[in-house]
């Protein structure tokens, strides 16, 4: 009796098993896509909750399931991790790829221009050539972002100053005022101008803002040339390094991007910083310390005015199983975007924060332009296309040159010719002329290569 009662127990089970089995046939599991997003790390203005909200949307719509990557924390560790697990094959689908990632990864990602003709023709220019290597677009443009010079509205005005600096001059003689007069109130330990000023990606960043606007050139340029060593960038690296101890702290050549954020917007000790912004941003300002007293405006000029273009785009794994789904998730997170701007455009900027002459890039901002003011300035682009694998050698080099005469280890033109050489050796590349001129870089304008 049991033993029959068994079999029949068995035999159900065996019936609904491949029944079951014949469900799953039948239906099979949902594509999965792995999308890894160093972008989704900032927390300061809620971007990774939009992006786990549009997932999820996504989700819903197509039936097709996203696996949100985690990333590492800094830049190097996110291109290092990154670069190891397109090797392999269970890469990521989709990569979110700084604009300085693109001539590092180009061999490894797909060709988009085929799937996103009508998006590409709609970008700017200046931002698809920032992502197309030998005619190869290999990300989209997705969130571009440019460095500019963050102020105190406040002090501005209690010491008589009715706009912000237009140039580098303009900036020293106003970080000097603001910062005696403060210290003179009692706060000691007050400073003018703050800056990511340790030996990495970020000072590459600012280095080469001060010397492009000086007409120095942009380290390589797009004729394969080293050409950083010429008179405009080595006074531009004298000029920062007399920064140093006067306007701004002593130990600002260790500080990093959060240092320098600190410092200036949650310590409120500081009359100007530098830092990044887009579109986004201005619209979804986050609220600091010194949070209706802020404004912003373009980096300061030499003879000519530019901020260096950074973000990520979006790049799809040429490993990938399933293209047709990262394609499908590329075109979905960009339509979101769309959507996002449209609603920005909608908006009125932060009547808190004031904004003058910001960046011609940030659509944000010229919509809302007033008529007496003149347009932003340009876009300046590191050489990252044109140096290809070699940039990250190229990049460090170069911040360590600059490094070394700001902390006085070493004199402004012998860092040039040392950096010259090094550049040559990495590169390949032959020295330009031994003037640099402003026809380097084209005013008002990115200089992708």
């Amino acid at each position: 009796m049991h033993t029959s009662r068994r079999n029949v127990i068995a035999g159900l089970g065996s019936i609904l098993l491949d029944g079951c089995l014949g469900c799953h046939r039948a239906k099979p599991e949902p594509v999965t896509i792995m999308f890894m997003d160093p972008e989704s790390l900032d927390d300061r203005l809620q971007r990774q909750h939009l992006s786990e909200k549009a997932l999820g949307q996504f989700e819903s719509e197509t039936g097709i399931r996203v696996k949100h990557l985690p990333a590492p924390e800094t830049s190097q560790g996110q291109l290092r991790l990154i670069r190891e697990l397109l090797g392999e094959r269970g890469a990521p689908d989709v990569i979110g790829v700084d604009v300085v990632w693109t001539g590092l990864l180009d061999d490894a990602l797909l060709d988009l221009k085929p799937f996103f003709s009508s998006e590409l023709s709609a970008a700017e220019p200046d931002l698809v050539s920032s992502y197309t290597v030998k005619s190869r677009v290999v990300a989209v443009p997705y969130h571009p972002h440019v460095n500019v010079l963050y102020y105190r509205t406040d002090l501005l005005t209690k010491y008589g100053y009715q706009i912000p600096p237009q140039s580098w001059s303009e900036l020293e003689k106003m970080a000097f005022r603001i910062q005696e007069g403060e210290r003179a109130t009692g706060d000691e330990t007050f400073w003018g101008f703050v800056w990511p000023g340790a030996a990495d990606e970020c000072l590459t960043c600012l280095a080469l803002e001060w010397q492009a606007s000086e007409g120095g050139g942009r380290i390589i340029e797009a004729n394969r040339t080293v050409s950083v060593n010429n008179v405009n960038a080595i006074r531009a690296w004298e000029r920062a390094a007399h920064w140093i101890g006067w306007i701004s702290p002593p130990n600002v050549t260790a500080y990093e991007e959060l240092d320098s954020v600190n410092h200036f917007e949650n310590s409120g000790k500081a009359a100007f910083s530098l830092g990044w912004t887009s579109d986004y941003f201005l619209t979804n300002l986050a609220k600091p310390m010194v949070y209706g007293k802020m404004g912003l405006t373009s980096v300061p000029s030499g003879k000519m005015g530019v901020g260096t273009l950074g973000g990520f785009g979006l790049g799809i794994s040429g490993r990938s199983k399933h293209q047709r789904e990262a394609v499908a998730l590329v075109k979905f997170l960009l339509h979101k975007e769309a959507e996002l701007e449209a609603a920005n455009r909608s908006a009125e900027l932060p009547t808190e924060t004031v904004f003058y002459r910001l960046p011609t890039i940030l659509k944000a901002y010229s919509r809302s332009i007033p008529a007496s003011q003149a347009p932003g300035d340009g876009i300046v682009s590191r050489p990252s296309t044109v140096a290809g694998r070699n940039y990250e050698d190229v990049s460090r080099a170069y911040a360590a040159a600059v490094h070394s005469v700001l902390t006085g280890r070493n004199r402004a033109p012998k860092a040039a010719a040392e950096l010259e050489t090094e550049l040559e050796r990495i590169t390949g590349f032959p020295k330009g002329p031994d003037e640099a001129t402003e026809t380097s870089i084209p005013r008002l304008r990115s200089t992708s290569s």
